[in-house]
């Protein structure tokens, strides 16, 4: 059984890395697959679907899946053509070699020709309809050319895009539509590159210190001489994470001992994609200092401690925000005040977006107003974060759109790990709504 096990983690490597070197543009099957590397087609299947989630591959409608370019996070605000492809519904006339290039910008051609022309410039998208001239010079400058409409356009131009490996996509959607839908996408995407991950907080080149199952409490004692560390991840003749041993589950055992029969087994692991906030909040809640990184395969890849991860969220809280949730949204039209106590309170409006079908802000809102509201006040004792343990709420009376509400958060308990905090929505010296939050206290570094 084991090294049935084995022998399938291989070939899956194996695949993977043939993917890899195959040039950006190679179209990809299972069955090609199968017979190239003489592994099953389920092997195949499952290798081509992990290198579809690595962004390796990309499945397009009438193409197949082809090899692409991997994007890289700092470039994550950028669309593919092919992706454009996909969110417009639209269908590829011709340059389809050209579908993984990015485009940095779209331009919308309601405008005479000259005049478009000095704001298209390569690596553009032109928005416009059925102007086969203004395709032309689209091309001629570097740029992929989107029509709306349903139009097509001439073979002339399909050779032309052909030839410079530049797409033209033909979408039913009118310009205004297709513009909003790709400009939405763009800031997702300014979204999902805020968000602090794993892989971003740990090195390129990380020596990562392990052992064996079979290693000892002498091995044990000459990596911590070494190293200065006390805790370490257990890993298997694969490198895979099976353990994790630390100086506390060896008070007692003999020199001699094996660790795996002091080891913890199926220790807590995170990927490479988790959140850095999710990895925090696993180990606060958990009561563990180091957390194993690993791959697809269970191998060992890299390690994280709580003081990386603390120091992580600290350094993003100060980056400038590219793009904001809904949470975000619903927050930024409340404005922080004090009471004459000198607690903070924070007023704002009930808009329309916050209201649900009947009219009156909805239940789940208000939620996160209150939760919001929690937050900051810890901000303002704390200095840190917290992770909520529990959220009992009231909803005493509706709140109408447009209406003015104030949210007045307080500590009921508070001590060097825990908090409770009472928050109260009120309108016009009306209580509307109240909770009662349980926080666990993630303390900056």
């Amino acid at each position: 059984m084991e090294e049935s096990i084995q022998e399938a983690a291989t070939k899956h490597e194996q695949i993977l890395k043939y993917i890899e070197s195959l040039k950006t543009g190679t179209k990809i099957s299972v069955r090609k697959i199968a017979e190239k590397l003489d592994v099953s087609e389920g092997t195949a299947y499952r290798a081509i679907k992990e290198a579809d989630n690595l962004g390796l591959v990309s499945t397009k409608e009438r193409v197949g899946t082809v090899r692409v370019e991997k994007k890289l996070r700092d470039n994550i605000d950028k669309l593919t053509f092919a992706e454009v492809v996909n969110m417009v519904d639209g269908e590829v006339l011709g340059g389809q070699g050209g579908l993984h290039k990015t485009l940095n910008k779209f331009v919308i051609g309601a405008m005479q020709q000259d005049a478009m022309m000095r704001y298209i410039d390569a690596g553009s998208l032109l928005i416009v309809g059925n102007r086969s001239k203004a395709h032309i010079c689209a091309l001629e400058q570097g740029a992929g050319v989107l029509i709306t409409g349903g139009f097509g356009t001439s073979e002339e131009v399909k050779q032309l895009a052909d030839q410079l490996e530049l797409p033209i996509i033909s979408s039913s959607y009118d310009t205004f539509t297709v513009a909003s839908m790709i400009n939405r996408a763009i800031y997702d995407r300014l979204i999902k590159k805020k968000i602090l991950l794993v892989e971003d907080i740990v090195p390129a080149q990380m020596q990562v210190h392990a052992l064996r199952g079979h290693h000892t409490l002498k091995d044990w004692q000459q990596l911590h001489e070494e190293t200065g560390h006390a805790r370490f991840p257990v890993v298997d003749e694969w490198n895979r994470v099976i353990g994790m041993i630390t100086s506390h589950d060896l008070v007692g055992a003999s020199p001699e001992q094996t660790i795996d029969k002091f080891m913890t087994r199926n220790p807590l692991t995170a990927a490479p994609n988790t959140s850095v906030a999710s990895a925090a909040h696993l180990m606060v809640w958990e009561g563990i200092d180091l957390l194993p990184v690993i791959d697809a395969n269970r191998k060992l890849m890299a390690v994280i401690s709580r003081k990386d991860v603390l120091k992580a969220m600290q350094h993003s809280q100060r980056q400038p925000q590219n793009g904001e949730t809904f949470e975000n949204l619903i927050w930024s039209g409340f404005a922080e005040e004090r009471n004459k106590e000198g607690q903070p309170l924070f007023r704002g409006k009930a808009t329309p977006q916050m209201t649900n079908q009947l009219g009156t802000v909805s239940e789940g809102v208000l939620t996160i107003l209150m939760t919001q509201a929690a937050y900051h006040v810890v901000q303002d004792v704390k200095k840190g974060d917290l992770v909520m343990d529990n959220m009992s709420s009231y909803f005493v009376k509706p709140v109408q759109i447009d209406s003015e509400i104030e949210i007045r958060p307080k500590f009921i308990e508070m001590s060097r790990k825990f908090g409770k905090i009472e928050v109260e929505i009120h309108h016009a010296q009306t209580l509307v709504a109240k909770s009662m939050l349980t926080a666990q206290f993630i303390d900056q570094v």
